[in-house]
Parts: C-alpha cells; structure tokens; sequence
C-alpha cells in the first residue's frame, strides 16, 4: 500500500474501506459455499448420467457385435440407421448467482429406412444406437454446467482469498501503523506543549 499521511481522517477514511473489503469478502464467501453446494450436487447428476450413458452405450455396443455377426462388417455398413424425423432441443435454464444451469432433454421420432437384408439383431442394434442420443445430449448439457460452476466457484474462491489473505491483512497493518504514528505525534507535542510552559518567565 502506498504511503500514507498519518492523519486522523486516513485512519476514518481506512476504517470505511475496511468495513467495505469485509462486507465484499462476506459476500463472496457465501457465494462460494452456495456455488459449492450447487457444484456438488450438479456432479451428482452428472455421474447418474454418465452410468446411464455408460450402460446405455455398453448395451448398442453389444449389439452391434451381434449385427455384426450376422450380417458381417461390409453388410453392416449398408444397414441404414434410424433418421430422425422431428427433433425437440429443449432447454429449462435457471440462474446460480449468475451462472447458467440448464436442463436439456432432446425429443425426437424416428423414421426406419426399410432395410434389404433385415434382421432382428440389425433392427436392435439401430434403436439401441438411436436411444443414445438423448443420453448423450443430456449428459453434455450436465458437462455444461458443472464447467461453468465450477470456473465460477475457483474464480470467487481465489477472490475471496486475496481479500482475506492479503487485503484485509494489509489494511489493518495500515491502519495499526497509523494510529501507532498517531499517538507518537501526540506524545510529542505534548512534550513540546510542557517543554513551552516550562520556558516561559514567571510573572513578576
């Protein structure tokens, strides 16, 4: 902190900023233990969906290898997948202090192009891969938010400690100094007031 003037109305005028940094570091503070919280519970969601996704996509896999058993890989790759025919993106956003968290759930219906060489397992294996797709888009709309909470969680926390690691330390030795340069400057001018009176001639 730059050099300071001891003077009483520095040591008020710090006094205000202090109050000020503290009231601002309260506040940031309790951000962080509301963004902390919504993190967590953000990553809960994340995981139930990411196993979700998981056996989702362990189950298309699985089949897939079953399509591919019976029909082979060359007949595998002219099997028409599933197109979709309407496709819904909604969103229900809601604000955390100031971030975004949203829901995003996909709709869609789905149009089966006739296959020449049908089958069941080829028939399996198309829905299991086209029921993917709204897990996926919900999981990378949970991704989403956990980001975004958690930039905004490290972003407050490294706030906060500055204010309470460095500011406000340095303020209070700011204005320790002071007023200890304040009293030094009391003592001496009454020091100099006595030192006056007892120089001055007595009355005749």
């Amino acid at each position: 902190m730059t050099e300071i003037t001891p003077t009483r109305s520095a040591v008020l005028e710090l006094r205000a900023e202090r109050r000020g940094m503290d009231e601002g570091y309260q506040f940031l503070d309790e951000k962080r233990l509301v963004l902390a919280a919504e993190l967590l519970r953000e990553l809960t969601r994340y995981e139930q969906a990411l196993a979700e996704y998981r056996a989702a996509s362990a189950e298309a896999y699985r089949l897939l290898q079953q399509a591919a058993v019976r029909h082979g890989l060359e007949g595998l790759q002219v099997y028409p997948a599933l197109r979709p025919r309407n496709r819904t993106l909604r969103s229900t956003p809601r604000s955390v202090l100031g971030v975004l968290v949203e829901e995003v759930i996909l709709e869609a219906s789905w149009e089966a192009p006739v296959a020449v060489f049908a089958s069941p397992e080829g028939e399996a294996c198309r829905q299991a891969f086209a029921r993917l797709l709204p897990v996926a888009t919900r999981l990378a709309g949970l991704a989403g938010n956990v980001e975004r909470l958690s930039q905004e969680y490290l972003k407050t926390a490294r706030r906060a400690r500055a204010l309470e690691d460095v500011l406000l330390p340095e303020v209070d030795r700011t204005i320790m100094d002071l007023e200890v340069a304040l009293e030094d400057l009391d003592r001496e001018e009454a020091v100099r007031l006595r030192s006056g009176r007892s120089h001055q001639p007595e009355a005749v």
